[in-house]
């Protein structure tokens, strides 16, 4: 019994010395990692950083963390940040988020407002700690930029893991999404969207790592739209397709758009303004012969080709192609 007795107390104090070691080294790699950013000219900033969980966890809370990219412009700030790591698994992360948080761009302000934001988080057990996985779930979720009106979500789900080399698979759900739009755009449509997902692999330039928060985020390349679907009342939107990306983020490829009461979604899309008169009226009259062509006015199979910096209808340019860009 006795020698059962040392092994036993033996065995607890080489854990507690492995984490607190452990420990030290997390709460020392925070500190360091915000004093690089703020080195590279970051504002990288918290007003408290304390990390608990003996014995068998990593439960580090940063708070009040703020963070800003002076080469992108991007910045985010929260009341608090809490990460969680089993200690015999630190590759393994949960992260917690504030119910309240703040996104910058340079273009606008944002307010986030979230309950139950959280993310799981896997990476490979190398030092590069090379992203393998990741999960990220919220039930009631509002974005508000300054000045404006908040769009709603009831819940949100989405799912990115590593296919091979810098390939990943993403999933993405959004229930219940209200638009921040007012009746006399809507009109008689229901307040919520019934569907709104998405299902593709995204392909980069490299794979995702914590260079990527260092150096420079990788680039997409290839993106293959397996499926994207959105149902509002009566309208309903679907695409897949393939695009290639080059160097500068132009793509090249096709995406077929699938289009219910594709009419009403073009008076929708003018109301909201999302692109010039002219244009729009412009797409109307090249859907419209398209409709006669295929003898069904109200449901379209629309292919829409990406090439030479314009997305076009057959031989008919429709506008400039968005740039595929990560800042």
């Amino acid at each position: 019994m006795k020698k059962l007795l040392v092994v036993i107390l033996t065995l607890s104090a080489l854990w507690f010395g492995y984490w607190f070691v452990g420990s030290s080294a997390v709460k020392t790699g925070f500190e360091a990692w915000f004093e690089d950013r703020r080195a590279e000219g970051w504002q990288a900033e918290y007003s408290g950083l304390s990390l608990r969980g003996f014995p068998n966890r990593f439960d580090t809370t940063l708070t009040e963390p703020a963070l800003a990219d002076p080469h992108t412009g991007f910045a985010w700030q929260a009341p608090f940040l809490q990460i969680f790591a089993l200690s015999y698994k630190p590759n393994h992360i949960i992260a917690a988020f504030a119910d309240s948080q703040t996104i910058s761009t340079p273009h606008q302000r944002y307010s986030i407002e979230s309950t139950g934001m959280r993310t799981s988080m896997v990476m490979q057990p190398n030092t590069d700690l090379a992203f393998d996985r990741a999960n990220l779930v919220s039930e009631a979720f509002s974005v508000m930029p300054d000045g404006g009106k908040a769009s709603h979500v009831d819940g949100l789900q989405a799912a990115l893991k590593l296919v091979e080399g810098a390939d990943y698979r993403l999933a993405l759900n959004i229930d219940g999404l209200k638009p921040a739009l007012p009746a006399e755009i809507t009109g008689n449509l229901p307040a919520a969207l019934s569907a709104l997902r998405a299902d593709a692999t995204l392909g980069f330039s490299k794979p995702w790592d914590i260079s990527a928060l260092e150096d420079g985020r990788p680039q997409p390349r290839t993106i293959k739209l397996h499926l994207a679907e959105a149902k509002w009342g009566e309208l309903e939107l679907e695409a897949a397709g393939t695009l290639e990306v080059d160097r500068a983020g132009t793509p090249t490829g096709t995406i077929t758009i699938k289009a219910r009461n594709w009419r009403e979604i073009i008076a929708l899309a003018s109301a909201m303004e999302v692109a010039p008169q002219a244009l729009l009226n412009q797409i109307e009259q090249g859907l419209s012969l398209l409709a006669q062509l295929n003898g069904n006015a109200s449901t379209l199979d629309i292919p829409l080709g990406f090439s030479g910096g314009l997305i076009k209808l057959g031989p008919l340019p429709l506008g400039p192609a968005p740039r595929v860009f990560i800042q």
